[in-house]
């Protein structure tokens, strides 16, 4: 089977879950309309709007994550993996297929709603507060990273999902990598926190102007994100082609 015919098998099964739908768009459209609100509640005038009306990302983030480890560990739970090996062999096409399908998707989903989350956050904003425009290079840079990171944390849940396999058990590793390890490594000082993602996306992804701490180049921390999934995708993949599913 080639790898566009295994693309199609796993695009066909992930738009054949409705409840994956149904999340997903309820939850990039909670994360929008977290936008509208932050932004209405913004009302210091040195603040940084953009940043406030993206902090949204925060519940975004985690439907991604936790949509892209049910996508690798509902087929374990099912039992249907043991269907698609028969029909694909040879295993690493099968993640990659699934990291590509739905990587794709949590991409688009993300772009769309850190875009429609900045425009009504904001429209939302008081006259007194600086309406900031996309016009301005650095604050399309910063909704258009912000949506990237998301992207990259539903990739990350495939990975999560790939090593540990039990829904329960990877959605727990995921959150306590997400969100506990910041809180750790905020703690320990900023030269540690600078290697974490949430912080790298709160402080430098979707700010205009990064934090004080995070002087390296947004394009760079986006790099430091990508390895996260990277890292997880290739240890999943060699675990994954053993052949002990």
């Amino acid at each position: 089977m080639s790898f566009g015919n295994v693309l199609a098998m796993e695009w066909i099964k992930l738009r054949s879950l409705r409840s994956t739908t149904w999340v997903l768009a309820v939850g990039m459209l909670t994360t929008a309309a977290l936008g509208v609100v932050a932004g209405f509640n913004t009302r210091s005038v040195t603040s940084d709007p953009t940043s406030n009306v993206l902090s949204g990302i925060l519940l975004g983030q985690l439907v991604l994550g936790v949509l892209g480890v049910l996508c690798v560990t509902s087929e374990y739970s099912s039992g249907t993996i043991r269907v698609t090996l028969a029909a694909v062999p040879r295993r690493w096409p099968v993640l990659a297929a699934k990291a590509c399908t739905f990587g794709a998707l949590a991409l688009a989903a993300s772009e769309v709603t850190v875009f429609a989350a900045f425009l009504g956050g904001i429209a939302a904003l008081r006259p007194s507060v600086p309406h900031p425009a996309l016009s301005d290079p650095s604050v399309l840079r910063a909704v258009a990273l912000t949506g990237v990171y998301l992207g990259l944390t539903a990739l990350m849940g495939v990975g999560v999902g790939i090593l540990v396999r039990h829904s329960a058990a990877a959605v727990a590793v995921l959150v306590g990598g997400l969100f506990v390890l910041p809180l750790i490594a905020a703690a320990a000082g900023r030269a540690v926190g600078r290697f974490m993602p949430e912080l790298i996306a709160g402080n430098s992804l979707a700010a205009v102007k990064p934090v004080a701490g995070f002087s390296w180049s947004p394009w760079l921390e986006l790099g430091i994100v990508a390895l996260y999934p990277a890292v997880l995708l290739t240890v999943g993949c060699l675990r994954f082609t053993r052949g002990d599913a």
